[in-house]
């Protein structure tokens, strides 16, 4: 049901017609042209790799979805990186990013990972104080048009600056 605050179940993908769907979303949340999806081919070296890729479903319908794919600080820290975290309008303020950012620190943390770091637009408010307030990210560093200009209607050609999230997962006592 759209807009309820529990979906079905938030589960771990690796199949490629779970894939298609991460990309029919990726179009469907940010309409983004062709060019800019990040395609199956990525999604499945994500999973090989160390990364992951999350689905979140309503019945047999999926409605979000984020992947993390992993990373090394220097000093030799192992860390994910969150590329990407989309839920369907329809859905959107119903708990399905917080489910999602869930189940990645959960994974994060049985693995012994402690930090998740992504990028976010500083002028998107509600992004911006799901990922402080609500997750307890910090901010350290802003970047000025990280991916460049897209075709993406939600960007409205602005340069896509973005602050970087890191996310201690032992920080606030989850």
């Amino acid at each position: 049901m759209a807009g309820s605050q529990e979906v079905a179940a938030v589960r771990q993908l690796s199949l490629l017609p779970e894939f298609e769907e991460v990309l029919r979303l990726q179009q469907a949340i940010w309409g983004f042209a062709d060019i800019e999806l990040l395609p199956l081919r990525f999604l499945v070296v994500v999973t090989r790799v160390g990364g992951h890729v999350f689905g979140a479903y309503d019945g047999d319908m999926m409605v979000g979805f984020c992947f993390a794919i992993p990373g090394i600080k220097p000093g030799g820290r192992p860390y994910l990186h969150s590329h990407m975290l989309g839920v369907l309008p329809a859905y959107q303020n119903s708990g399905i990013g917080r489910q999602l950012k869930l189940r990645q620190r959960e994974e994060a943390l049985s693995r012994g990972i402690e930090l998740i770091e992504w990028t976010f637009d500083p002028l998107e408010l509600k992004n911006a104080f799901f990922n402080i307030e609500r997750l307890g990210a910090i901010v350290r560093h802003y970047n000025e048009n990280q991916y460049g200009v897209t075709a993406s209607p939600l960007h409205g050609g602005l340069p896509t600056d973005r602050c970087y999230a890191e996310w201690w997962l032992n920080s606030r006592g989850w």
